[in-house]
């Protein structure tokens, strides 16, 4: 058996949430492989609408494991808000939720430093969501972190104080009020809660589930625009969004991925700062934004809006070995008579698909083809002409075939393309 792997191929927001969960009835094991708490899931079943911040979105389904991969960075107030708020809806979260020991902790004082560092950037702020994302995925790299096993041991408040006092010191270089007790007096709350429910060494557990032929389907979080590598760097987040930080996020071989379904919307967004090639700064990016309800569904932040970026979708598509494409929210484009698809990039006087070094700093301009609008989808979603010509041409312009499009936000509302 191999893993399938579900992720965004934008700046995040691409409606993967609930791609995953519709998808999730196939599969045994819905792991996470990276990201914090900064990423929000949006899934409406049956009108219901949820919203996932760490917990796999797999989580509905009654005959699926969960599993929080060792790449996932974990807040345990968020998380312990996250299950109780599942939990009072009668999802039964302890019987289907693993998490693994050596996924990283987000510590009080990590959203501190945060805070801290955004504060001290002023007009350079990169749009932190300030969730300690950041700060605690540098404490991994640098070897100082807390892991999720560690909780486990006799001398995790003897780490956690070590490990505090150099976040202390280092926020006392910034001119930055802070109160850490309240926060910490939660954090501790959280984490004897925590305790109780099932934590393992994750990497034998997927590895020994995948030999038993156990289908997984592995879920990313924000979106591969804003990999720390390959991103609009340094407007990224702070982990590998694409499909080869499943290796290292859950603990298994390149070899043994299969199916790579990428995400995108039928327009862009974007939170924060950061280069936007196709970015609409007028009264249509503003009824994109309304008609889409591009509003943040961690911070509520508003998001900037454009037509959909074909150039910087065919190169996530390159980076992650996307085998088919996902449309979602295509009926957004209703409302349009016509919208537009940038095709092409023209900066240093000549026109091309590829994207600079620094997409920030190149004087792009977006090269705009217009296509025809469908006016409505169908009650019984049949496709209109116009539809299929344009998922045709998204299907010959990518060299990828788009499998599916969302035209609403139910876990029903999917239009099959075969």
């Amino acid at each position: 058996m191999k893993v399938d792997v579900i992720l965004g191929l934008q700046w995040g927001d691409e409606g993967k949430g609930k791609i995953v969960d519709f998808f999730a009835e196939k599969y045994d094991i819905i792991a996470r492989f990276q990201g914090g708490p900064n990423a929000g899931h949006t899934l409406v079943i049956n009108g219901k609408k949820s919203v996932l911040h760490t917990i796999p979105s797999g989580i509905f389904r009654p005959n699926c494991m969960n599993l929080i991969g060792n790449g996932v960075v974990i807040d345990p107030i968020i998380l312990m808000a996250e299950i109780s708020k599942l939990e009072a809806a009668g999802i039964p979260v302890r019987e289907r939720l693993i998490i693994a020991k050596r996924a990283n902790l987000i510590l009080p004082s990590h959203r501190l430093l945060d805070a801290a560092s955004e504060n001290a950037k002023g007009k350079e702020k990169i749009g932190s969501t300030l969730k300690g994302i950041g700060p605690t995925y540098m404490d991994k790299t640098g070897r100082n972190g807390l892991r999720i096993g560690n909780i486990l041991e006799d001398d995790f408040q003897d780490r956690y104080n070590s490990l505090k006092e150099k976040h202390l010191s280092l926020l006392r270089n910034y001119n930055f009020n802070f109160k850490i007790e309240e926060q910490e007096n939660q954090w501790f709350e959280a984490i004897d809660r925590l305790r109780t429910y099932t934590i393992k060494d994750s990497v034998y557990y997927i590895n020994n589930e995948l030999k038993a032929g156990k289908k997984i389907l592995a879920e990313g979080a924000q979106g591969s625009m804003l990999d720390i590598d390959f991103g609009t760097y340094p407007f990224v987040t702070s982990s590998n969004t694409i499909s080869a930080a499943v290796c290292t996020g859950l603990g298994i071989a390149p070899h043994k991925i299969g199916e790579v379904i990428g995400i995108t919307k039928a327009y862009c967004t974007r939170v924060g700062s950061g280069p936007f090639p196709s970015e609409l700064d007028n009264e249509v990016g503003e009824k994109i934004r309304q008609e889409g309800g591009e509003f943040g569904a961690t911070t509520g932040r508003p998001r900037r809006c454009g037509w959909i970026d074909l150039p910087a979708l065919k190169y996530t598509c390159m980076l992650n070995g996307v085998t088919q494409i996902v449309v979602t929210k295509l009926d957004v484009l209703n409302s349009f008579d016509k919208f537009g698809v940038c095709t092409e990039y023209e900066y240093d006087g000549h026109r091309t698909q590829e994207l600079p070094f620094r997409l920030e700093s190149a004087n792009i301009q977006p090269v705009f083809e217009y296509k025809k609008s469908w006016g409505s989808v169908p009650e019984d979603m049949s496709v209109k002409q116009e539809m299929q010509e344009y998922v045709d041409f998204l299907t010959n312009y990518l060299e990828i075939k788009v499998s599916w499009v969302s035209v609403g936000p139910d876990r029903n509302q999917l239009i099959e393309f075969k």
